[in-house]
């Protein structure tokens, strides 16, 4: 069997289901320069946050996108971690053989408007199949038109962001999301420890805790308590810097908490995740 994929961060999302005007509003008040709104072949939108080798990417669907119901049927709020890989079939007929449940891979597109006219960017995905409970959704992503994605005009943020340093994930039974990692990426991949798992991802990590943990760390800043006992929770960027992050909320109108070596937003102003800036 070919080797298991190397576990390497693409992107996150969060999700803002049908208020696609209103996330927009919102992470720019947050300080995020965003891409302008691309529409998908199969029936979604979305706004980019473009960083150095990974983005944040807020999607939406209307009611009346068929193919997107897994966007509506969830919360608002980070609802997918996407790996990169660079040859999608091979990561699905790997992840088969490991008897994972994966779909066949994914192909769709989206048009991106360039002074020199439009383009298609050109994705393939390759999605785990969620099971009972699970906390979002998790895939991989095969960029076909790299060059249509990380431009640099879109790389640069009023709060600095850099790129993602980790998401945490809240599970009742963190070690059932492990199993799942060592079974995707090799066991070498994920550290396991008395609070719950690390998954590496490259110069990222990916946490997985308890909710009480979560909120103990994040207090009020912390998703609402909905009743979930599964959730992707928190995301952490690097910023240039603390004063630089402060300053573009404090522009945005944003209420943040300023720590000696952080600053939170709570998750009630970034669409259900909360955010964490550390330089």
């Amino acid at each position: 069997m070919p080797a298991l994929p190397l576990p390497i961060l693409d992107h996150v999302v969060v999700n803002l289901r049908e208020r696609i005007d209103d996330g927009e509003a919102a992470y720019r008040r947050l300080g995020f320069t965003l891409t302008p709104r691309g529409f998908h072949t199969l029936g979604s939108s979305n706004h980019l946050a473009v960083f150095g080798t990974d983005y944040l990417e807020l999607i939406s669907a209307p009611a009346s996108a068929a193919g997107r119901q897994e966007i509506l049927a969830a919360p608002e709020g980070l609802n997918a971690i996407v790996f990169a890989t660079e040859d999608s079939a091979t990561t699905y007929a790997t992840l088969q053989a490991a008897g994972l449940p994966v779909g066949p891979p994914l192909e769709f597109s989206r048009p991106v408007g360039l002074p020199q006219g439009s383009r298609d960017a050109v994705f393939r995905n390759v999605r785990l199949l969620p099971g009972p409970g699970a906390p979002g959704r998790l895939y991989f992503c095969h960029h076909f038109t790299r060059d249509l994605v990380w431009r640099d005009e879109w790389r640069h943020h009023p709060n600095g962001a850099l790129g993602v340093v980790r998401t945490v994930i809240a599970s009742r039974d963190p070690g059932v999301l492990g199993t799942l990692f060592s079974r995707m990426f090799g066991a070498e991949m994920v550290r396991t420890g008395p609070g719950g798992c690390t998954l590496l991802l490259g110069l990222a990590r990916c946490e997985v805790t308890t909710p009480a943990a979560v909120r103990a760390a994040f207090a009020d800043a912390a998703p609402p308590d909905d009743g979930r006992s599964e959730f992707m929770a928190v995301l952490t960027l690097r910023t240039h810097s603390l004063d630089r992050a402060a300053a573009a909320l404090a522009a945005g109108g944003v209420t943040a908490r300023r720590e000696a070596d952080r600053i939170l937003v709570p998750a009630t102003a970034a669409f259900g995740v909360t955010l964490e800036f550390v330089a």
